[in-house]
């Protein structure tokens, strides 16, 4: 196993999903529900199935764009959305 991967995938997935909305709706879920584990055991499966969806397609999608198109496309994609994101904020 690589660590060094290992860690920065770990590190920025971690730090990318503290606070977000399915972190939220997972504190909802077991706000409301005296069966914790029952709601921890269905978001930590769906968070790996997500995930598991997630390096398939990556895996297939490397397998037939050239890397550099891969770094174009994401840096081009988070351009836009931070562009939405700041005109949103601006109205």
């Amino acid at each position: 196993m690589d660590f060094r991967l290992f860690a920065t995938t770990f590190s920025a997935i971690f730090l990318a999903e503290l606070g977000d909305k399915t972190q939220l709706a997972t504190l909802a879920f077991a706000g409301e529900s005296r069966a914790k584990w029952t709601v921890f055991a269905g978001s930590a499966i769906a968070l790996v199935t997500s995930s598991a969806i997630a390096v398939l397609a990556g895996g297939w999608v490397g397998r037939h764009v050239p890397p550099i198109w891969l770094r174009r496309a994401a840096g081009a994609l988070f351009l836009v959305l931070g562009s939405i994101t700041l005109l949103r904020a601006s109205k």
